[in-house]
């Protein structure tokens, strides 16, 4: 019998829905970073087995709507949970569990259907602190299953994998076997830059970018590549840009080994900064940079 679905993976920000569905996946399908709110679009990884294919989807990390961009983001956390067989929610293990969250949870298990929860982080604290957050999950109703792990260093993340391989339904392939992501090497490319981004500029400047690939040429031997970091203000500019080059220069750098690992080829990249105030609140522009509602 041949299993295939769609499995969902949602959480508040930083939890590391990024860092697990790479881990489920063993490729580098979603970007990762140290800040909330790394992850913008519903990001497709597909798992294949030799009886089973797996659909996830990370989401954007639920929170509540600033501007446009966040009104896209929440948008795509509500279509990801449409039509999808299996949830996976996130939590932190080094953060207390909220009562309005649990609440949440119990909501969705209801409404739902088939709910994991997992505990992510766990190597970041101990049993004894971990204990009673798990004992207050076990009080829930409706959870399928309770999977404490560690997304980073890869531990219990087969645990996981079981679980959702007991409640995925008989049926199709929906992807070719070599196929890890539905998003096009453009996209990839220009996530990559903005993972740079995010890890390498200060606290105020790394929400307000966006990426934008202007050439993306393949020739015999090379990818030439140029890409505009669209940022909000001018004093950002000057902060990405760095001293003579050096912080533009250091994310370039960063992001071509990763781009050149991704495609394979040897790659020549331009990167540009660009200013376009309040982009993340103007529809055009950030249908324009890929967050399109009418796609979702």
């Amino acid at each position: 019998m041949f299993k295939s679905g769609f499995v969902t993976i949602i959480g508040k920000p930083n939890v590391g829905k990024s860092t697990l569905l790479n881990s489920l996946i063993g490729e580098k399908v979603s970007i990762v970073s140290p800040k909330p709110q790394t992850t913008r679009n519903n990001i497709t990884g597909i798992k294949n087995g030799e009886y089973y294919q797996i659909v996830f989807l990370d989401t954007p990390g639920m929170l509540k709507p600033k501007n446009k961009l966040d009104d896209y983001m929440l948008q795509s956390i509500n279509s990801a949970l449409s039509g999808i067989d299996i949830i996976v929610y996130m939590l932190d293990a080094t953060k207390l569990f909220r009562d309005d969250e649990l609440q949440v949870i119990q909501n969705y298990a209801k409404s739902a259907g088939k709910l994991i929860l997992v505990v992510n982080k766990t190597d970041e604290t101990n049993f004894e602190a971990l204990y009673p957050k798990l004992d207050k999950l076990n009080k829930l109703e409706g959870i399928v299953e309770i999977v404490p792990l560690s997304a980073l260093r890869h531990k219990n993340v087969d645990v996981l994998l079981n679980a959702i391989l007991k409640l995925l339904p008989e049926g199709v392939k929906y992807y070719p076997d070599d196929i890890h992501t539905d998003k096009s090497e453009r996209f990839l490319v220009s996530e990559i830059i903005r993972e740079k981004a995010l890890w390498h500029l200060q606290e105020e400047i790394p929400h307000g970018i966006a990426i934008e690939i202007e050439r993306f040429e393949e020739k015999e031997k090379i990818i030439q590549i140029d890409a505009v970091i669209i940022c909000e203000k001018a004093s950002h500019k000057n902060i990405i840009i760095g001293k003579g080059g050096s912080m533009l220069k250091l994310i370039g750098r960063n992001a071509r080994l990763d781009i050149q690992n991704l495609l394979q080829s040897k790659v020549f990249l331009n990167i540009f900064v660009k200013v376009k105030d309040k982009w993340r609140n103007s529809d055009l522009q950030i249908n324009t940079l890929g967050y399109d509602k009418k796609e979702i």
